[in-house]
């Protein structure tokens, strides 16, 4: 079995409940992953980024922040994609992201990661700075158009979470 297919099962494993076995799969990948995550491949590093949020490592949180500041937009973007999976239920990791998810919506060079960072935002408790970031973003004609679309859409749900404030 490879680290793909540990990840899915992973995956399987958490959408189901089981986790014991999860538990018990986390903890006979977590050394390959490791390695994986500090391999000078950027594919195995993206997908051991990946994996994190498939196998819900939470322990493995600075790990991933390193994800975030690599130099592929393929590791970045995994690293992402756990990072909205592992939010989902709870504003916290979000939230402890903040400032990087900002920088990284705001300034990455490469489009699609943007919008990961924009749509993780999405899960974060509702603060000011990150709907008036996201709003100049959507309001931005220099920006790309999906990038504008996925902004005003945080935006907007983060506002009306906010409520009267907001």
């Amino acid at each position: 079995m490879t680290l793909v297919e540990a990840a899915a099962k992973a995956e399987e494993l958490a959408q189901s409940g089981a986790e014991r076995e999860l538990a018990s799969l986390r903890q006979q990948w977590d050394d390959e992953l490791e390695s994986a995550a500090r391999s000078p491949d950027y594919r195995q590093r993206a997908v051991a980024y990946r994996a994190i949020g498939q196998f819900r490592y939470r322990q493995k949180l600075e790990l991933l922040r390193r994800g975030l500041e690599d130099d592929s937009p393929a590791v970045r973007g995994s690293a992402l994609v756990s990072v909205q999976l592992l939010s989902k239920e709870s504003p916290g990791l979000v939230n402890s992201m903040r400032s990087v998810l900002h920088s990284i919506a705001s300034t990455d060079a490469n489009q699609a990661v943007r919008r990961l960072a924009i749509v993780c935002l999405r899960n974060g408790s509702p603060q000011r700075e990150t709907i008036v970031l996201l709003s100049g973003l959507a309001e931005n004609d220099d920006e790309d158009p999906q990038l504008r679309q996925a902004a005003r859409a945080v935006a907007t749900e983060l506002r009306k979470r906010a409520g009267p404030k907001g």
